[in-house]
């Protein structure tokens, strides 16, 4: 996102996100005279707020609950290994001198 401010807001909603919510953070941003912006949910936004965002010229990053889930699993965020499994693959090299 290069060396600009950039302003993050977390929601942890259970329902989804709508345009008005992203609209009035997008609106926030002039507060902070930012002009890039993440905005993260634990649900999901709607179509209209993901097209909001595509329209309008400041640049607004939303992540919702599933991708928040992968990037904490991705970089090991409030994750623990609870299980790990060994994959065995046939030692060809073993098996030339036979």
């Amino acid at each position: 996102m290069g060396l600009d401010f950039v302003a993050v807001q977390a929601k942890r909603w259970k329902d989804v996100v709508g345009r008005p919510v992203v609209q009035a953070f997008a609106g926030s941003l002039e507060g902070f005279r930012a002009r890039k912006g993440v905005l993260i949910t634990t649900s999901w936004f709607s179509e209209e707020a993901r097209r909001y965002v595509r329209n309008i010229e400041k640049r607004i990053v939303l992540i919702d609950g599933e991708q928040l889930a992968d990037l904490m699993i991705d970089y090991d965020v409030g994750v623990a290994v609870s299980q790990t499994y060994k994959l065995k693959k046939l030692d060809y090299d073993y098996f030339e001198d036979v």
